[in-house]
């Protein structure tokens, strides 16, 4: 029997940087902008990383050397979008099962002078079965934060040579 949809989760953020630039601050410098207390390895954090390429890899690594994924690039569209695929179960735990997986998508949207809206979409959470519901709401908070960082991040950076 087929899962109730639930709502996606949807953050955005606007940041004085044009779109092309947005796009890569997001993914090139990934590792530079997320932040440390989001991560689910049992080591210490060292990075996040971000492969911009659709089947590339989104990943945290730790200090060990140890990585976690995360899910892979479904789609890849610079500077208009990325999607990935989220493998973590309710439970934090990888599941490589695509039917299991939801999906992020983040859009770049120019705005007026040089600022770009960037909104992340957390969505098919139903995928996740029983725990759907229980993974949305953890993940909602949890965006917020991610969000919010890369928007300091960018604006921080929007000026330099990147």
């Amino acid at each position: 029997m087929p899962f109730e949809t639930l709502a996606p989760v949807l953050k955005s953020v606007v940041v004085n940087a044009p779109r092309e630039k947005a796009f890569r601050i997001f993914t090139e410098f990934f590792g530079g902008w997320w932040p440390s207390t989001h991560h689910i390895g049992k080591q210490p954090f060292e990075t996040a990383v971000l492969e911009g390429k659709v089947g590339g890899r989104w990943y945290e690594r730790m200090t060990d050397g140890s990585e976690c994924e995360w899910g892979r690039v479904i789609a890849w569209d610079p500077p208009s979008k990325v999607v990935m695929s989220w493998h973590l179960q309710p439970d934090w735990g990888y599941d490589p099962n695509p039917a299991t997986a939801s999906e992020v998508e983040v859009r770049f949207i120019a705005q007026s002078g040089n600022s770009t809206l960037v909104e992340l979409e957390h969505r098919n959470l139903e995928r996740h079965g029983d725990a759907g519901a229980r993974l949305r709401g953890s993940v909602d908070g949890g965006w917020g934060q991610i969000v919010e960082s890369y928007g300091k991040f960018a604006n921080e950076h929007a000026g330099e040579g990147l």
